[in-house]
């Protein structure tokens, strides 16, 4: 596997765990690394991510959701051992209670290192640009620290 697959299957890896509600495995991907909302505290450690997803609301053990990455882009200095990757993710949910549709769009601005021969995440910023019906995906149905009800539209994060 090439670096660049490697990379690219740590940043699509991180949406499949979410996405069968794996929150442990998605901690375990940040072990080496921060992980947070752009503008707000980074989150460190796997212990740190792994309560801060506690907010996520399962139902029957799931999400629900669908968290689609595109536009992936990664750049690498192998010398170095260092990388960045930067995607948009569209998240979509569907429960009893709420039908298909898009609930959160936003980039990924990640970096990465070389570590022990592996490729690992060492930061992840998340950008929400878009807010949609939240309600059935976190616990208060809003964005932490954004104090926004649900459905109301954050300032895209530049």
């Amino acid at each position: 596997m090439t670096d660049h697959e490697s990379i690219a299957a740590l940043v699509y890896g991180y949406a499949e765990r979410i996405d069968v509600g794996d929150f442990d495995g998605v901690a375990r991907l940040f072990a080496h690394g921060g992980y947070g909302m752009a503008g707000g505290p980074a989150l460190r450690g796997a212990g740190a991510v792994r309560a801060a997803l506690d907010i996520v609301k399962l139902h029957d053990g799931i999400p629900r959701t669908k968290h689609v990455t595109t536009n992936l882009v990664v750049e690498c200095d192998e010398a170095k051992g260092v990388a960045t990757a930067r995607s948009y993710f569209t998240v979509l949910q569907a429960t009893n209670a709420l039908p298909l549709q898009v609930i959160l769009a936003g980039r990924y601005h990640d970096r990465f290192a070389l570590l022990d021969g592996a490729w690992r995440f060492t930061e992840r910023v998340i950008h929400v640009d878009l807010v949609g019906e939240i309600a059935e995906h976190l616990r208060g149905g809003h964005l932490p620290g954004s104090g926004s009800p649900p459905s109301t539209v954050p300032e895209p994060a530049r």
